[in-house]
């Protein structure tokens, strides 16, 4: 035994150091020249062991000592996004949270993806997700993080409040959308920061981002020739700022199905 490490602890410790935070059977064939069965058998007899734990079909987690017993194990659920749901962007109250447009804390993590599995709530390694499903096309204005050495993509804070204000739900509700998009504002001030939401909201090419965007950037003050700018860029019928909303009233100006209680 070398440093009083058992052969199989060995060669545990030099898959660890070739892998980062996640492990699958290629890891293992790349570390050991197996074929993936035996690569495979070797993952599992690890997870039986209680050396390793199993947080998806075929994906793994080291074990650290302190985390025995415990449900989760790793330090950061986030580098679970990529091996899960890519292709995938952190998003909604995660990227508020990341970009410091919120002070409020969040347990779970919010994730975009086209990727087709269960929308909504699940659970890995203790930790929730939300999983919201977008189109392909809204895989864009993102940022790329390295987290333990995996590489993830969030929104950036552009993308980040037209998600929200798309779909308040993943904004914490309403009320915490709008009060986000006022901290946004006193970031983001500059002409070239309106630009680019702009743009943003081009490329997404809805209609109905434009008529709420434009309603609450107009109700909180945002640059004039901006709320005209999303004004010209309205489509025919109505839309909800909020449809979880029960009580709602109508703004013609802006063809949006408004919360009553949101003057």
């Amino acid at each position: 035994m070398e440093g009083g490490l058992s052969i199989k602890q060995q060669r545990l410790a030099a898959l660890l150091r070739a892998t980062s935070g996640t492990i699958r059977a290629g890891d293992a064939m790349a570390v050991f020249g197996l074929d993936r069965s035996h690569a495979s058998k070797l993952l599992a007899g690890w997870h039986k062991q209680g050396s390793l734990r199993r947080v998806a079909q075929g994906l793994y987690v080291p074990i650290q000592p302190t985390a025995i017993g415990q449900e989760q194990v790793l330090e950061d659920p986030w580098v679970l996004v990529p091996e899960l749901y890519e292709p995938a962007y952190i998003g909604g109250w995660s990227a508020l949270e990341h970009w410091e447009l919120t002070e409020q804390l969040f347990r779970s993590v919010c994730v975009f993806t086209p990727k087709r599995c269960p929308k909504g709530e699940t659970t890995h390694q203790g930790v929730k997700f939300f999983i919201k499903h977008v189109p392909v096309k809204q895989l864009f204005g993102t940022k790329t993080l390295w987290r333990e050495s995996c590489k993830i993509q969030i929104s950036d804070p552009y993308k980040t409040i037209l998600d929200i204000i798309d779909d308040p739900y993943v904004g914490a509700g309403l009320q915490h959308t709008e009060d986000c998009l006022l901290e946004f504002k006193k970031i983001f001030s500059k002409e070239s920061d309106l630009d680019t939401l702009l743009e943003y909201a081009s490329i997404i090419n809805n209609g109905a981002l434009f008529k709420k965007l434009g309603y609450l950037a107009e109700k909180h003050g945002l640059n004039s020739g901006f709320v005209e700018k999303c004004h010209k860029r309205i489509t025919k019928g109505f839309a909800h700022l909020d449809k979880q909303a029960n009580k709602k009233r109508l703004v013609t100006k802006w063809s949006l199905w408004v919360p009553e209680e949101n003057k």
